[in-house]
């Protein structure tokens, strides 16, 4: 043997070596620390604990807080959470088996804690549970599986079934079937590659059509879960005859495979059956029965030529393969099955989907700026760069986005609104992906910035003027006042108010209404403008919100003058009775004052400018009358010729239109002396026509007074001779006598009656030399007829009705 001698400077080296490849070992050994797994059933609620991280990789909470444990996962969804101060791991989000894993099995996901100074990676896998959510579906339960078999069938013949889906998996799954109890067939279970059952339906006894031409049956599909779920669906067959053989695939199992989003109407593969019989039972038709997923929408088969085509969208991201059964029926009914399996490629075709999670519409127009206005999801079923999104706003709004959780946006407001300049707004919102060529997608938004009640009502002007004729009808429309509000709906609506002032003591809703809807001014009373010559009230405009707002305006009604007063003579005064006279001399020269009218008109401007005229004179050549002084003047020399009664009617006009006048008669006398007027005046015909009618109306009275008196005397003188009659009969008869009162009547000197009340009744007028006489009428008539012949008397009464009266009734004594 030969020894080896190293030098030293060899073995330092190889323990250099050594040395480092320790540490990188104990390096490696720190950061990955170890690996836990946990089982959970699904479903389970938020919150749930999971496991002891803590515990179970053994360290410490105040590591797991110091080292900022937390949780990395590559999934769009965190399920699970990982409580740093009690160092347990809990359910986060609910966990969907069926949707996380479809058919695998074990079901689990996995991700990393990762921890700091010094760094440790820890992986932790969770296996999720089935447990028996879902109940065996038929696709096409409510539509019964329909066969045509001929009676000729043999025994054995199989007819494929529907297959029921159960997405659960294990021993929730779909388990077995059950048919209904029946004396011709019976349930044959297989397996497809994948662990799937499918059923056909065996025929064991033959079928007779005479006896039986049609069955229904139920197929019914059961799982192994706890409780047990199960679905059905009915099975109508209808015995047809002689067909004894059925058609056959080439093969029991087709595959092919395809791209996903192929054009509709691509040919993918075509297979091929044969049927033994000849003639019609020997034509075969094609279909597919689904078997799982929705392959039924997405492919079509030729009835004929057997080829299979696309006719729906294939999208990778939702079933990565199909499975489908073709069908080969002839014209027996007879029918043989076989199985396609499509495998899916993917490609890079999906844009970020944007889904609206909470939207505030509509907004307030005093909402501050950083206001959420809406909160968006927005995913992209794409994986790495072409997955990540980035989200921006379409045009210069004031708005703006902000990230908050994974996959969550925040849609904020960026300044204040204000909705009379802008009442809403269209935001478009895009999102776009980082692949190449990106895809984007945006959505719209029409937010409604809603009404703060911070405009009060405004009139055009700040004070109006209107105007109205007096001797208005009373409801007559005077003005209409109108302001405006710029906010909307109740903050716009603008009712009007009459504030309460006082107009001439009186308030002035007195004098005019308002409405409060069309701000409408309307009269309540008629105006006269020699009362009221102007109003000013004041009106409100107030608006519907809350608070509500308001401002006032000065409405000034002026009254117009209307000609409706006639002018009414100051002088000469007009009395009843007596004359009055104005004395002339016969010396009076040209142009002597004889009197002047005074007359006043109480309307105002033209209507109030009055005119004088000579209407009537007895010599119209002697006087005239100033146009506007109303002055009477002589128009001559005064002569001894002219009459010294002079009468003279003038009129008094004002100019308004129409005009409206009074008269006024003066008497003149042309003389020296007073005696000499006074014979003249004393013989004026109204003292005589005056006289006449006094001596008539004296005359009158005096008849009616003398007709009363003989009728009351012949009244009493009648009475008298009724009584001693009736005193005869009673002294000559041996009968006793019962007297009748009639109501209201009292016996007077033993058996006359006399009413109790009988008026006579004189009135006399005052203020006049007239008199007048009215008389009360009795309120019965009593007439008494003397018979000698008889010896009895009867008494007829004949009354007139009045309200004191009572109903007639006859009185009769013998």
């Amino acid at each position: 043997m030969m020894a080896v001698r190293r030098s030293p400077s060899q073995m330092f080296l190889r323990w250099r070596l050594f040395c480092g490849q320790f540490l990188l070992l104990l390096h490696v050994i720190n950061m990955v620390g170890g690996q836990i797994r946990y089982s959970v059933p699904e479903e389970m609620k938020k919150g749930s604990v999971i496991g002891n991280v803590a515990q179970d990789l053994g360290l410490d909470l105040k590591r797991l807080r110091a080292g900022r444990a937390r949780i990395v996962t590559g999934e769009n969804v965190q399920y699970t959470e990982l409580k740093t101060d009690k160092g347990i791991l809990v359910v986060n989000e609910r966990i969907d088996r069926e949707q996380l894993c479809g058919d695998t099995m074990p079901c689990s996901f996995s991700f990393e804690v990762i921890l700091e100074n010094p760094i440790e990676l820890h992986r932790v896998t969770v296996e999720v549970l089935d447990i028996n959510d879902h109940a065996p579906v038929f696709q096409n339960r409510d539509k019964p599986i329909s066969f045509e078999i001929s009676e000729s069938a043999v025994v054995g013949v199989q007819f494929p079934l529907q297959s029921a889906e159960d997405l659960d998996v294990g021993q929730n799954t779909l388990q077995d079937y059950i048919l209904s109890p029946n004396d011709n067939f019976i349930l044959k279970q297989h397996a497809n590659p994948d662990g799937t059952k499918y059923v056909e339906m065996v025929l064991q006894k033959p079928l007779d059509r005479e006896q039986r031409p049609h069955l229904s049956l139920k197929l019914i599909a059961v799982d192994g879960g706890t409780p047990q779920r199960s679905g059905t669906v009915n099975i109508d067959v209808t015995v047809l005859d002689a067909n004894d053989n059925a058609p056959v695939f080439s093969q029991s199992v087709y595959k092919a495979s395809v791209m996903e989003n192929t054009l509709k109407g691509t040919s993918i593969i075509t297979v091929n059956a044969t049927d033994a019989d000849s003639g019609s039972y020997g034509q075969i038709t094609y279909s597919l029965s689904k078997m799982k997923g929705s392959a039924a929408d997405i492919f079509s088969i030729d009835a004929i030529t057997g080829m299979i085509s696309v006719s729906g969208l294939i999208d990778y991201e939702k079933d990565r393969k199909y499975e489908v059964r073709v069908e080969a029926k002839d014209q027996g009914g007879l029918t043989g099955t076989s199985k396609i399996i499509f495998d899916v490629f993917d490609v890079n075709d999906n844009a970020p989907i944007i889904n609206i999670m909470s939207f505030s519409n509509p907004v307030s127009e005093d909402a501050p700026p950083g206001t959420t206005i809406a909160i968006l999801n927005i995913k992209d079923a794409d994986s790495e760069k072409n997955g990540q999104i980035k989200c921006s706003i379409d045009g210069k709004l004031p708005f703006k986005i902000e990230s908050s959780l994974t996959n969550y946006y925040n849609l904020v407001s960026d300044q204040y609104f204000d909705r009379e300049s802008v009442s809403e707004y269209n935001i478009t919102i895009t999102a776009t992906d980082y692949g190449t060529p990106p895809l984007s997608s945006s959505t719209k938004l029409h937010l409604k910035i809603s009404d703060v009640n911070d405009n009060a009502p405004l009139f055009d002007k700040i004070s109006f003027s209107a105007h109205v004729t007096e001797n208005n009808s009373p409801g007559v429309s005077i003005f209409a006042v109108s302001a405006r509000d710029s906010d909307w709906n109740q903050n716009a609506r603008i009712s009007y108010l009459l504030e309460d002032t006082q107009v001439s003591g009186s308030p002035v809703s007195s004098y005019v209404t308002l409405n409060s809807e069309t701000g409408v001014i309307s009269a309540v009373r008629s105006f006269d403008y020699e009362q009221l010559k102007e109003l000013q009230l004041i009106v409100k405009a107030q608006d519907g919100g809350s608070p509500p707002l308001s401002s006032n305006v000065t409405v000034k009604i002026l009254v117009q003058d209307q000609n409706d007063n006639p002018p009414q003579v100051l002088y000469p005064v007009q009395t009843g009775g007596s004359v009055v006279a104005e004395m002339v001399p016969r010396s009076a020269d040209v142009g002597y004052l004889v009197t002047k009218v005074v007359a006043v008109d109480v309307d105002s401007g033209q209507n109030a400018w009055l005119s004088y005229k000579l209407q009537k004179a007895t010599d119209r050549a002697l006087f005239e009358v100033g146009l506007q002084n109303g002055e009477i003047r002589t128009v001559r020399q005064v002569t001894d010729k002219d009459a010294v009664k002079q009468r003279l009617s003038v009129i008094v006009e004002d100019n308004g239109q129409p005009s409206r006048s009074a008269t006024v008669i003066v008497n003149v006398a042309v003389a020296d002396s007073f005696p000499e007027v006074l014979s003249e005046f004393t013989d004026f015909p109204h003292d005589k026509e005056y006289n006449d009618n006094l001596t008539f109306y004296l005359v009158l009275a005096l008849a009616v007074v003398s007709f009363l008196f003989i009728t009351s005397l012949v009244v009493i003188i009648s009475v008298k001779i009724y009584r001693w009659r009736q005193s005869r009969v009673l002294y000559q008869s041996n009968l006793p006598v019962i007297p009748y009162y009639p109501p209201r009547y009292s016996d007077t000197l033993g058996t006359g009656t006399l009413q109790h009340v009988y008026n006579y009744e004189v009135c006399r007028t005052t203020d006049s030399r007239k008199s007048d006489c009215k008389f009360g009428r009795a309120g019965s008539q009593n007439v008494l007829i003397m018979d000698p012949s008889s010896t009895g008397t009867m008494q007829r009464i004949q009354s007139e009705k009045s309200i004191l009266d009572e109903p007639d009734s006859p009185v009769e004594v013998s």
